[in-house]
């Protein structure tokens, strides 16, 4: 479901680039975290990360003609074997800049209803 891309290389700590293909409103639903203030996404990784990495995510969303660039950080991990068989991975919240939020409303319009479901998901 991701894959890392190489961000540039370059001198100093850059953001790490992840891609994140999404092709059903059901796989949306299961990663979108709505219980954070900006909105977020979990994406599948076993790269290890820290709380507060920040990552530049390319996410694919369904009909989209294009990749929507989104900034973030890391603000949910969850460790390889974790209880349930959750999948490994991290979320990212979004930043509060105009792409970050545009991607969170347009995300909640797809979703609409189904955000108060009580489904489970990656996270909760």
């Amino acid at each position: 479901m991701s894959e890392p891309v190489q961000p540039p290389k370059g001198v100093g700590a850059k953001p790490s680039v992840l891609s994140l293909n999404i092709n059903s409103k059901s796989a949306l639903y299961s990663a979108y975290m709505a219980f954070l203030k900006r909105g977020g996404l979990f994406i599948p990784t076993t790269r290890e990360y820290a709380f507060g990495d920040e990552v530049f995510i390319l996410l694919t969303l369904m009909d989209e003609p294009s990749r929507l660039p989104i900034a973030g950080s890391v603000v949910w991990i969850t460790p390889e074997g974790s209880q349930g068989n959750k999948a490994q991975g991290i979320g990212i919240q979004f930043s509060g800049d105009d792409s970050g939020q545009s991607v969170r409303q347009k995300i909640e319009t797809i979703l609409g209803g189904h955000l108060n479901s009580s489904r489970a998901t990656h996270t909760l």
